[in-house]
């Protein structure tokens, strides 16, 4: 009988506790709270800002033990530094909280930058774009047979307007003469990044900031890191071509591909910058062509 009574008022508390939710606020409230507790884990992990994560549980750890054992003088230490602790996280997760708002703003329920591109003639922007990818592809391949260095941002969702005005603007098509031009050794610009926006070069001779991530290999120039650094600050495809090796990489989203081929990257931006559609349509005129050469 105990133990009935006993389920009994469990299964009543909890028909209380279900009659008293708001099946819409309280729901969405949950699935919002889970939503900013999974960016947050996603966001510092595999970076520096675990380590920091690790720092302040250690202190937090650190400070229950000091009041406990009465320590005065670490006790008023450690409670003037949680007492500002939102402040002090702000601070340091200064570059972590930049780079969440950026990605929720580069999302495409934000992204008006899309919704501008209704009504444009899209066949006209493919080929722009099948234009320019041909024409750094081909150059890229002579750049790394001739082993000059090169650095060539594709710009994406995030507006690289900071970057751009660090070097000399040039809104000229993008084209393999133009490229080799500029990346030339004793060129004035060749050691900086050129930037492709809207298909046509914008600037050159920009100023990429770099990584600081301490995981990289250090067999890795100034190019790599930061063509790593630029992937991490924005949604832009980064291609580095070695000075030493010759070899070519791409950087994206934090991290690099390195020594993949001409038709390699080609692939990689085809399928970044084309759509499907155009991809698909591209190919099956390229089969064609090859069975009637045949």
């Amino acid at each position: 009988m105990l133990i009935n009574l006993t389920i009994n008022d469990l299964l009543t508390e909890m028909w209380g506790v279900l009659k008293g939710i708001n099946w819409i606020t309280d729901i969405l409230d949950i699935a919002l709270v889970a939503v900013i507790l999974y960016g947050a884990i996603k966001l510092i992990r595999d970076s520096k800002a675990m380590q920091l994560v690790k720092g302040i549980l250690f202190l937090a750890v650190l400070f229950a033990l000091v009041t406990v054992l009465k320590m005065q003088a670490s006790s008023y230490l450690f409670s003037m530094l949680f007492g500002n602790l939102l402040l002090i996280l702000v601070i340091v997760f200064t570059p972590e909280i930049r780079n969440a708002l950026e990605s929720v703003g580069r999302t495409s329920v934000f992204n008006i930058g899309n919704l501008l591109q209704i009504g444009k003639d899209d066949s006209r922007i493919q080929e722009q774009m099948t234009f320019t990818i041909n024409a750094v592809c081909k150059e890229v391949s002579e750049l790394s047979d001739s082993k000059t260095g090169a650095l060539i941002v594709f710009e994406k969702d995030t507006n690289l307007g900071e970057i751009i005005k660090t070097g000399t603007l040039i809104d000229a098509s993008v084209t393999p003469e133009l490229l080799g031009n500029i990346f030339y050794p004793k060129a004035p610009l060749h050691d900086g990044a050129v930037i492709i926006r809207n298909s046509r070069v914008a600037a050159a001779g920009c100023i990429l900031p770099l990584t600081f991530n301490s995981n990289i290999s250090r067999e890795l120039g100034t190019r790599h890191r930061a063509a790593i650094g630029m992937s991490e600050e924005s949604d832009a495809i980064i291609v580095v071509v070695s000075e030493e090796t010759g070899a070519i990489s791409f950087a994206y989203k934090g991290r690099l591909k390195h020594g993949i081929s001409e038709s390699e990257l080609r692939e990689i931006l085809t399928n970044q910058f084309l759509s499907a559609e155009k991809v698909e349509k591209d190919s099956r005129r390229s089969r064609k062509k090859n069975k009637e050469e045949k």
